[in-house]
């Protein structure tokens, strides 16, 4: 399974359409929980996403995915459970 690239960053660039956490577009928001996308579009999609980004937002993105990946929630979600 290819985690969602969702790091609940979730406010939309209004100029260049992509999200601000992730880099995605609406339709590739819908693609990722489309239950028949494929491992393929998904692993292809990350790339593409990565390219969109740089500097800071990259290294964010980056660090936060990771975390994800291994923690099963993004380090935005775990500071905010760790403020409850």
């Amino acid at each position: 399974m290819i985690v969602s690239p969702c790091i609940s960053i979730c406010k939309t660039d209004p100029r260049t359409k992509y999200c601000y956490g992730c880099a995605r577009t609406e339709e590739e928001k819908k693609t990722w929980k489309d239950p028949n996308t494929t491992n393929e579009w998904k692993t292809q999609n990350l790339a593409e996403i990565q390219k969109r980004m740089d500097g800071w937002q990259l290294k964010s993105f980056m660090e936060s995915y990771e975390y994800k990946k291994k923690n099963g929630i993004s380090l935005l979600k775990k500071k905010i459970n760790e403020s409850k």
